[in-house]
């Protein structure tokens, strides 16, 4: 019985130190770098730090200059009313300025000069008109108040002499204000002919795709509707209560386009207009009962030739 008991207490004694020894085992075990058991561990209370928003040694300005050592102005459009202008000019633009004007380049007034170059090829001189931003010396952008939608413009950031003279230093791109309200432009490319309309509305009403047939089979079903009294079907689903009151309203407007050469002249009823650079041009008329007499005529730039076309149209309604 003693022995056994001794041997009892050995083996206690022994798993007593296994287990004080196991831990310790476990940790240098998991303090491993590179095992999977340190990964996992370490995961659990790794907070990442935030982005590092400049290298170490290496300032913001460095990454994004101020500048790029070229002459450059740029002009983007904000709204129909709005534009929106930035620009540079390098160190050796301005001192070969002050070379050549001397005292006068510390008198003059820098300015924008903004021009509306609406449907022009643009040369410096052809411009509907011009105004003046007077802008101080440190400004490198600035809002431009155009006041006039749908225009074209230009603008040139220059110096203003004592004398009146105006210097470009460098001009920019042309941008195009949208019109403030529906375009009255009808582009005359996507006009459907009469023929092919009637195919189109002739298959939709299942009447065939001949525009002859189509025309007098329309004809015939709207004189029927007519005699039978069924028109206010055909041209609502839900007919009206007896006690509402009914209306119609139509209004019709001329559309006349055409081209030339770029250079003509051309006079629509009396008056002059405008050509596109291509030498096309479009108008719109209200088209009132009566008869509408316009005129279309055409003269070349030498005055030695002449052409008139005089469309004629009449409203009636009955």
């Amino acid at each position: 019985m003693a022995l056994l008991k001794a041997i009892k207490n050995k083996l206690g004694a022994l798993l007593k130190k296994e287990q004080r020894i196991k831990p310790s085992m476990d940790r240098q075990k998991k303090e491993i770098p590179g095992t999977p058991e340190s990964v996992v561990e370490q995961a659990k209370f790794y907070t990442p730090a935030p982005p590092v928003a400049q290298a170490a040694g290496k300032s913001v300005s460095e990454d994004l200059p101020w500048g790029y050592g070229r002459d450059k102005i740029v002009l983007q459009v904000r709204d129909p009313w709005w534009m929106h202008a930035y620009w540079e000019v390098s160190e050796q633009t301005f001192g070969r300025l002050k070379a050549e004007l001397g005292d006068e380049f510390y008198r003059a007034r820098r300015v924008l000069r903004v021009y509306d170059v609406s449907q022009v090829v643009f040369n410096g001189s052809n411009a509907h008109r011009f105004f003046d931003i007077h802008i101080n010396e440190y400004a490198n952008s600035w809002y431009i108040d155009a006041g006039s939608p749908g225009r074209s413009w230009c603008v040139d950031l220059g110096l203003l002499l004592s004398n009146g003279k105006f210097i470009t230093i460098v001009r920019s791109n042309t941008g195009s204000t949208p019109l403030a309200g529906p375009s009255w432009i009808t582009d005359e490319e996507w006009m459907i002919p009469d023929d092919m309309f009637n195919r189109l509305y002739g298959l939709g009403f299942g009447l065939g795709s001949s525009p002859v047939k189509v025309k007098g089979l329309w004809e015939e079903r709207l004189k029927r509707e007519i005699t039978s009294g069924a028109l206010s079907s055909l041209s609502s689903p839900v007919r009206a209560a007896e006690a509402r009151s009914f209306w119609l309203t139509v209004n019709t407007e001329l559309i006349v386009y055409g081209a030339t050469e770029l250079n003509a002249k051309v006079t629509v009823q009396g008056k002059s207009i405008k050509l596109r650079p291509d030498g096309t041009f479009t108008l719109r008329f209200a088209l009132p009962d009566g008869k509408q007499v316009i005129p279309v005529k055409a003269s070349s730039s030498d005055g030695q030739e002449e052409r008139t076309i005089t469309p004629i149209v009449t409203r009636e309604t009955r």
